[in-house]
């Protein structure tokens, strides 16, 4: 028997961080003591009221049927909650919010309810990779919005032609930014809000690292721009703000139409999130900011180490206001291939092509802070020994 896959799957390039996963396995298999700095997987624990919340609702028999397709409705008041709490933001629990199973299962499953083959889906480039296999998938038809850092990694939405803005169908954004951790202020997002409403399209945020942040920033929630509510739909995760980023847990609100168009889709793709770990959930988005207020500090500890670590060797970077993301130039005569693979083959140290992130990323890497700063210093020393 000869079996052939989809073509869709030729649509794909190999998942990034699938093949870092294997290049990492490679250099380890040579005995050398390998310094992860790729993946964006908190090292921190997930806070112990949260464990503890799992532990005691696990042993409960209700919890062990399936559960609701859009959550418990504990769950979806407590994400509603905490949105007033932090945004200000009134919403509907029963209708302007929905469980995810992570918000990238959220975002991967988005376009199966709003794109129609020829639709174009904008995407930021550099920008995660899900943005673009969501849109191949079903048809849809992507433009990339080049993030340049002399626009502070913002898309230059007066640049996107008119033609391509009558055809369009969703725009993502992602702020606080994956891989560039560049953050946005009201104004850019009242302009892409605007932008939206004016051409009839949809406003997709990622807004996974809202939390993540640093030196007085709070990241804005589009949602709490005039008109959102009427284009806009904002995804979010437990995954890095309580390092839960094996849970699997997170929310989507917004939008009434299109947080059911989502529901939806689920309805007929999955089962919905184990209930114990929605009660874990509910315990931290109710609870225990202490633990965060202490892990940002651990990670401004460690972007300030990193940071001057990387200047010392020459590698330009910015200070970022959020995320656990530095996102660095590579030297000249590099390209972001290159000197990835010459960082992990003569180091041991992990880090990301900003070019697989698309091909606005190229010239830069990401380095991810998910590290102890002892190891961080050790990952420089390994650099420095490269004498870039």
């Amino acid at each position: 028997m000869q079996i052939k896959v989809a073509s869709r799957l030729s649509l794909l390039p190999p998942y990034l961080f699938a093949e870092l996963d294997r290049l990492k396995r490679e250099v380890a298999q040579t005995g050398v003591d390998v310094i992860s700095l790729g993946i964006g997987d908190p090292d921190l624990p997930t806070p112990q009221h949260i464990v503890d919340a799992l532990k005691r609702t696990a042993d409960l028999p209700a919890n062990h049927r399936y559960p609701d397709y859009q959550g418990l409705d504990r769950f979806r008041e407590a994400a509603t909650g905490w949105y007033k709490r932090r945004f200000n933001v009134t919403l509907d629990a029963n209708r302007e919010a929905c469980a995810l199973i992570g918000s990238k299962e959220g975002i991967a499953n988005f376009p199966v309810a709003v794109v129609d083959p020829g639709d174009v889906v904008l995407i930021p480039s550099p920008g995660y990779p899900v943005y673009y296999s969501g849109c191949v998938f079903n048809g849809g038809e992507p433009y990339y919005m080049p993030l340049r850092r002399e626009n502070a990694f913002l898309p230059d939405l007066g640049a996107i032609p008119a033609e391509i803005a009558r055809r369009a169908k969703v725009m993502w954004l992602n702020y606080p930014n994956n891989p560039t951790a560049a953050t946005a202020e009201p104004a850019f997002l009242k302009l892409a809000v605007d932008y939206c409403l004016k051409n009839n399209i949809i406003l997709a945020h990622d807004f996974a690292y809202s939390e993540i942040a640093f030196d007085g920033y709070r990241a804005p929630s589009v949602l709490e721009i005039d008109g959102a509510r009427e284009c806009a739909i904002e995804f979010h995760s437990l995954s890095k703000t309580y390092s839960m980023t094996g849970w699997r847990v997170g929310f989507v609100v917004g939008n009434a139409t299109l947080v059911g168009a989502l529901g939806t889709v689920k309805t007929n793709v999955d089962s919905g999130v184990f209930q114990a770990v929605q009660e874990a959930a509910i315990a931290g988005l109710t609870g225990g900011e202490e633990t965060l207020h202490k892990y940002c500090a651990i990670y401004k500890e460690r972007r300030d180490l990193m940071v001057a670590g990387l200047r010392a060797l020459g590698l330009a970077c910015d200070v970022p206001r959020a995320t656990f993301y530095l996102w660095a130039q590579v030297p000249p005569g590099y390209t972001s291939a290159s000197f990835t693979e010459r960082v992990l083959k003569e180091t041991g140290v992990v880090i990301t092509p900003g070019s697989g992130f698309g091909k606005g990323g190229e010239g830069y890497v990401r380095f991810s802070l998910t590290v102890p700063s002892e190891r961080l210093r050790e990952a420089v020393e390994r650099i420095k020994a490269l004498r870039l």
